[in-house]
């Protein structure tokens, strides 16, 4: 036999071999069982999340109802507590203003240092 028929048909066997090992390699059953593995190794953590997320909604549920059930009654201590939570927001979104305002002040500041700074050094600052 010569060299080159002896090298195309090993090319030919060697083709036929990945062939194979490529089919085998993506037959379904063997997907199915990588599936059933991802399955049982992630499975029992999913359900702790959903038992979890299951008991977290209901104690949720459980809160939104007692504040809706005292809320009805305006003279009791958990409707005046959310009544008085909802006036104060007049007074964070005053303090919120007054923050924004500092924190402007400050920049301002800060760029008008720097320019001062290039003249001559500063004062070290205490934070």
């Amino acid at each position: 036999m010569e060299e080159p028929e002896m090298l195309l048909k090993g090319k030919k066997v060697t083709d036929k071999f990945t062939e194979s090992v490529y089919v085998l390699a993506n037959e379904p059953s063997v997907a199915l069982y990588r599936l059933q593995e991802h399955v049982r190794r992630s499975l029992p953590e999913l359900a702790q999340h959903k038992a979890d997320m299951q008991r977290w909604e209901e104690q949720s549920q459980g809160a939104i109802y007692t504040v809706e059930y005292a809320c009805r009654f305006e003279d009791s201590y958990l409707a005046l507590a959310v009544k008085s939570l909802v006036d104060s927001s007049v007074y964070f979104r005053s303090v919120e203003g007054l923050l924004k305002q500092a924190i402007s002040i400050r920049d301002h500041m800060n760029t008008s240092a720097q320019g001062h700074s290039q003249e001559k050094p500063s004062p070290p600052t205490v934070a």
